[in-house]
């Protein structure tokens, strides 16, 4: 629930009274001794009915400028009050719908002071970084914690639905220099990492934290869009913001910690996939809140404001969903790229298993390694096979390693280094329980003399 204290302008006061009783809203009133406004006037409302009534205070002269400050109450003990929050509750969709001025003002409060936002933004990226590199998953979830992007992420989409246009341009600014910053600082603390040696890492793409960031697919779109959908609902229903902007931070921040980490190590193809990852997130968050605020309502009610507004929402609506298109052509590949993968090994697999069972009954695949190598910075070609198989004891292995050379270039459709390990296997037979010992003085079956309880 809200409070609301309007100042009334000359000629209002009994407008104002009027329309507050009409509609069975307690309040109180102060005489205000100013030139601009005759009296203040109090009253308490529940959160959805805070946009309504103003909106009809407006209609009879208490517009934008005249001052009205919105809020939030703790508790209000009125029978009237709670009749109030019935009748709203039945005519307003939804109860926790904060009103457009309180969005504003709320999307306003999120965005950081600037040094604030550089200071955190880069301090996150940093932690963000060393967790990637040590294989950290606690110390990547901590640096979300402290990144402060969800503010420009839902400053522009409020200023975008509600046409404030400054809004917007604050928010989209904040918003590149964010994730420019986050790669900058991520790589000037890898090309630390590495000239210094700090952590053994040869090849980050060895590191299962990064290597998560180097394949984006369609599941990547769930994520932002989860993250900008749950970022608008909670801005539109005054709740904390808090978690959501660690799950904004999720789809933000690791992603542009692995360009650094990829710029850093001289490593192309693992900038260009976290790039893309990070580009499609960002505008992913974006389109979601944009439309999710959209259809709340919070577009203006004037026609020619309405206009301009829904106008400014089709084109960024527009823009985003090419813009998504396009970088989705990367994301589809990677997708069928990992489909194709697979398959191969299943493939792969098959054929060594049919090829043992029909010609070296016996023998057993223990296990099965793919080397690859990257074409087209996004499309993965097998070139090298290793083969773990189990022999047992005496088995002829003769032309084993050719049968299978055959087999698996058949399997994958191109010729591939192939090596294949011999580990012997021999399983121990099932043995039949003995017999219980004979009863007398050396019953436990221990040597003559032993006395079977003390072992003496």
């Amino acid at each position: 629930m809200r409070l609301v204290h309007a100042s009334l302008p000359p000629g209002t006061y009994g407008k104002a009274v009027a329309l507050l009783e009409e509609e069975g809203i307690d309040y109180t009133v102060t005489e205000e001794t100013s030139d601009r406004y005759t009296h203040v006037v109090s009253f308490p409302l529940p959160t959805n009915a805070v946009e309504p009534v103003l909106a009809s205070l407006q209609d009879i002269g208490v517009d934008g400028d005249a001052m009205t400050v919105v809020t939030e109450a703790q508790a209000v003990t009125s029978g009237q009050f709670e009749s109030l929050e019935e009748r709203f509750a039945e005519e307003e969709p939804s109860e926790d719908r904060i009103a457009q001025v309180e969005l504003r003002e709320t999307a306003e409060s999120l965005a950081s002071t600037p040094a604030t936002y550089v200071s955190l933004t880069v301090v996150s990226a940093v932690v963000a970084t060393a967790g990637l590199l040590l294989d950290s998953p606690a110390t990547v979830v901590g640096s979300m914690v402290i990144a402060p992007l969800i503010g420009p992420a839902m400053a522009a989409a409020v200023g975008t639905v509600i046409d404030d246009g400054e809004l917007f341009r604050r928010g989209v600014k904040f918003q590149a220099i964010g994730v420019l910053l986050s790669v900058l600082a991520a790589t000037g603390f890898a090309f630390l990492v590495e000239a210094t040696n700090l952590v053994q890492v040869t090849d980050p793409r060895a590191i299962e934290q990064v290597r998560e960031r180097l394949s984006p697919d369609f599941l990547s779109l769930a994520v932002a869009l989860g993250a900008g959908t749950a970022g608008a609902i909670s801005l539109t229903t005054g709740v904390s913001t808090a978690l959501v902007g660690v799950m904004i931070a999720v789809a933000l921040i690791p992603p542009a910690a692995t360009i650094g980490i990829g710029i850093a190590y001289g490593l192309e193809a693992v900038a260009l996939s976290a790039g893309v990852l990070t580009l499609v997130n960002l505008l992913s968050i974006e389109l979601a809140a944009l439309i999710v605020l959209y259809y709340a309502g919070y577009a203006p009610e004037g026609f020619l404001q309405a206009k301009g507004a829904r106008m400014a929402t089709i084109k960024r609506v527009g823009a985003l969903l090419v813009a998504i298109a396009l970088l989705s052509v990367f994301l589809g590949g990677v997708t069928y790229d990992s489909y194709q993968q697979a398959r191969t090994e299943d493939a792969i697999q098959t054929a060594i298993d049919d090829a043992l069972v029909e010609e070296y009954p016996g023998v057993e695949r223990l296990d099965v390694g793919i080397d690859t190598s990257q074409r087209y910075l996004i499309f993965d070609r097998p070139t090298g096979v290793s083969v773990t198989v189990g022999v047992p004891p005496g088995t002829d292995t003769a032309g084993l390693v050719t049968t299978l050379d055959a087999t698996i270039d058949a399997a994958v459709g191109h010729d591939v280094r192939l090596e294949v390990r011999f580990v012997t296997v021999e399983h121990a037979e099932r043995l039949s329980r003995p017999a219980p010992p004979a009863s007398g003085p050396h019953a436990s079956g221990g040597p003559p003399g032993v006395d079977a309880q003390t072992g003496v």
